[in-house]
């Protein structure tokens, strides 16, 4: 074997050593943030509707509402005409879950550019995160 070829053996058979790397994070580009943080308040907000759906179905199915208008009429006595679905219809809470959806979508994304805003005024005093990257 010839001492080139004994050179590229020896150095096949030995493991990769792992490279390390730090970087320090000093900016944070404003529009990303902004695009990233609209993207998960609009899925937030998605969930916030889908789940007070499937809430008001299982309090529904289960005769949570009608439980409740029972113990409503024995506290507040015959004559009262109250009723629970009255004031939580499915309409009701599935307009009230998507205002708050629409408000979830607004402050969050309102969070996000003011963290970004932020996080870059203070890169000028504290020099940024120092951020370990591997290769492996």
């Amino acid at each position: 074997m010839s001492n080139v070829a004994e050179k590229l053996a020896k150095k096949s058979s030995r493991p990769a050593q792992t490279k390390q790397v730090r970087l320090r994070l000093v900016y944070i580009d404003f529009w990303s943030i902004l695009k990233l943080s609209f993207l998960w308040s609009i899925i937030l907000g998605i969930i916030t509707v889908v789940a007070a759906f499937l809430i008001w179905s299982l309090l529904n199915q289960t005769g949570v509402f009608d439980s409740v208008n029972k113990v409503l009429t024995e506290i507040a006595g015959t004559g009262s005409n109250f009723d629970i679905n009255s004031f939580a219809s499915l309409g009701q809470v599935m307009g009230f879950a998507i205002i708050v959806a629409i408000l979830d979508v607004i402050v969050i994304t309102a969070l996000g550019a003011i963290a970004a805003v932020l996080y870059n005024l203070t890169v000028k005093i504290t020099g940024g995160v120092m951020l370990g990257f591997t290769n492996k």
